[in-house]
C-alpha cells in the first residue's frame, strides 16, 4: 500500500506513529477500518495554521480541510457538531449548519471548551476521535480532494488521506453546500 503524499511533507503510516497523534485520534484509528490508508507527517507546530502550513510545505489551500466545532441549543438541549470544510471555504454556520442542527442560533465552541472536550490541541482539532454524541458534518467538496490534509489532534503533525475517506469517518454525514 502506498501512503498519500503532498508537497514536501514526509508521510509515515499513521497507525504506526501514535506518538504523533492526540490520544483520542490514536484510539479512533485503532478501530477505524480505513486507518491503514492514512499517513501522518510531523510539522513545525508554529506552522500549523492553514496559510502558514501551506506556504511552508507547498500545500495549496484547496488540499487542506479544516474542522470547526459549533453548538446550538433547542428546548434546553445542546447540539454540537464538527464541520469539515475545504480550507479555501468557510462553514455556513448561520444558515446551513444552524438548520441541520435544528437550532435558532449556532456559534463556534469557545477555544477552552473545544480543547477540553475534544482532547485535542486548538489548531489541530480533527473530526477523527471526537465524542460520539457530536455530529460530524462533511462538506461534499472536501470529499473530492484527491489527497486531503487534516489535523491530527496536535499542532505538531497533520494527517493525509484520500478525501473520499472523509465521508467514511465514524458518524460522518456528507452535506452539499455546507460551506460557502
Amino acid at each position: 500500500m502506498s501512503l498519500p503524499t503532498l508537497g514536501t511533507l514526509r508521510p509515515l503510516p499513521a497507525v504506526d506513529h501514535p506518538e504523533l497523534l492526540a490520544p483520542p485520534v490514536a484510539a479512533a484509528l485503532g478501530t477505524w477500518p480505513y486507518a491503514g490508508s492514512l499517513a501522518v507527517t510531523p510539522i513545525d507546530a508554529e506552522l500549523a495554521d492553514t496559510a502558514a502550513f501551506g506556504e511552508a510545505y507547498g500545500v495549496p489551500p484547496g488540499a487542506s480541510a479544516n474542522c470547526v466545532l459549533v453548538a446550538g441549543r433547542r428546548d434546553g438541549v445542546e447540539r454540537v457538531a464538527a464541520c469539515v470544510v475545504r480550507a479555501d471555504t468557510r462553514a455556513d454556520v448561520n444558515n446551513v449548519v444552524r438548520r441541520l442542527l435544528g437550532v435558532r442560533k449556532c456559534s463556534f465552541l469557545p477555544m477552552e471548551r473545544a480543547v477540553a472536550e475534544s482532547g485535542m490541541e486548538y489548531g489541530g482539532i480533527t473530526p477523527l476521535g471526537l465524542p460520539q454524541a457530536w455530529r460530524v458534518l462533511v462538506d461534499e467538496r472536501a470529499t473530492a480532494i484527491e489527497t486531503a490534509v487534516i489535523g491530527s489532534g496536535t499542532r505538531g503533525s497533520k494527517l493525509l488521506l484520500p478525501g473520499e475517506l472523509l465521508a467514511l469517518l465514524p458518524g460522518a454525514e456528507t452535506v452539499t453546500d455546507l460551506a460557502r
